[in-house]
């Protein structure tokens, strides 16, 4: 520490990140799973010619063509379910950056999918930060992310995927990570 810092000025600054383990995706991990259930047991019934289901009676549909779709569009929402709950259990694209002034390196932790790049990791010098760029892009499908600049590599996105912040929220932690790595912060 030297004379100019105070000794109780910030030395690291850690902030997680929000994942796929989501109300939003666990309601539609439900939804997919008993839609797809019903479904399936629906077209299973019109082929058994035996009720499966418990609140309507499916054998009176048609194997070809009614059994046959409901089957295939059941099939389709539980193959579409396992993927979500996968997504939800692995937490892709949660985990956290790490801004560490003692041992002078940003770090930041993703999570992935199976495999041997299960865990994405990047650490850098903080003498490699040039810039943080906060990208905003209104519309139908808006966009708000926040951008770590580094020497020699592409911009590093340091929010979460999936809803955008708010523009207050964006500004805010912008300017104090800005003001933390004492870097220009561009785009606003």
């Amino acid at each position: 520490m030297t004379a100019s810092e105070p000794s109780d000025q910030l030395q690291c600054l850690r902030r997680s990140i929000l994942g796929a383990r989501r109300l939003s995706n666990i309601f539609w991990a439900l939804v997919l799973s008993l839609g797809g259930m019903g479904f399936w047991l629906a077209g299973l019934s019109s082929y058994f010619q035996t009720n499966l289901l418990p609140f309507s009676d499916p054998t009176q549909l048609v194997f070809i063509p009614q059994g046959i779709a409901m089957g295939f569009y059941g099939l389709a929402a539980l193959i579409m379910a396992i993927y979500l709950w996968l997504v939800i259990a692995l937490n892709v694209g949660g985990g956290y950056d790490e801004f560490d002034k003692t041992t002078n390196q940003v770090k930041i932790v993703r999570n992935g999918f199976l495999g041997k790049n299960r865990r994405i990791e990047i650490q850098q010098p903080l003498e490699d930060i040039t810039a943080l760029r906060v990208d905003i892009k209104e519309g139908l499908n808006p966009k708000r992310t926040l951008y770590l600049r580094l020497k020699g590599r592409g911009d590093i996105p340091l929010t979460r995927v999936g809803q955008p912040l708010s523009l207050s929220e964006l500004e805010n932690q912008g300017a104090e990570l800005a003001r933390f790595l004492q870097v220009p912060l561009e785009g606003l």
